[in-house]
């Protein structure tokens, strides 16, 4: 059973995938483990590939799938990035290619930054990425068009 690979708007990157059971799947370099590949997981390791090499994020700063607790309530986070001194610096949240990114997924990241009160936010469904620098104190968001490479966010982080 192959899967329609939806066209990202993001450079071409390679991946090691396979058919196992039926299922394709795709290999997480983070994880260091294979997964199904979904529409969400090709968004989300084509955003990884992206961070990584155009954007000059480290890997190790990199986490998929971060457990956390909000009022009691099990949430977990699709990808977090650490600062150099391993502080939470941005939440990631993926969706499939076919889901719009609206206000109802931007508020799902933003109660995850409820608890984790980090500087920056990304949202993307592999078509339209946004990404935010956020003013805690002034539950404030500053839009910004391109998503800056890593040494930008720390050098400039609030």
């Amino acid at each position: 059973m192959s899967i329609q690979l939806a066209q990202l708007n993001l450079p071409t990157f390679s991946f090691r995938m396979k058919e196992e059971q039926g299922k394709q799947k795709i290999f997480d370099q983070l994880r260091r483990k294979w997964l199904v590949l979904t529409p969400e997981e090709w968004v989300r390791q084509n955003i990884i590939a992206f961070l990584i090499e155009q954007k000059e994020f480290p890997p190790i700063r990199i986490a998929n799938e971060i457990a956390l607790q909000y009022n009691g309530l099990s949430r977990r986070c699709d990808s977090l990035v650490y600062d150099q001194h391993c502080k939470p610096l941005l939440i990631i949240e993926y969706k499939a290619p076919s889901i719009a990114i609206n206000q109802k997924v931007f508020d799902q990241i933003a109660v995850y930054n409820l608890e984790l009160q980090v500087p920056y936010l990304l949202v993307s469904n592999g078509l339209q990425h946004i990404f935010c620098q956020v003013n805690l104190k002034e539950r404030r968001y500053l839009f910004i068009p391109e998503i800056p490479n890593y040494q930008q966010l720390i050098a400039e982080k609030p």
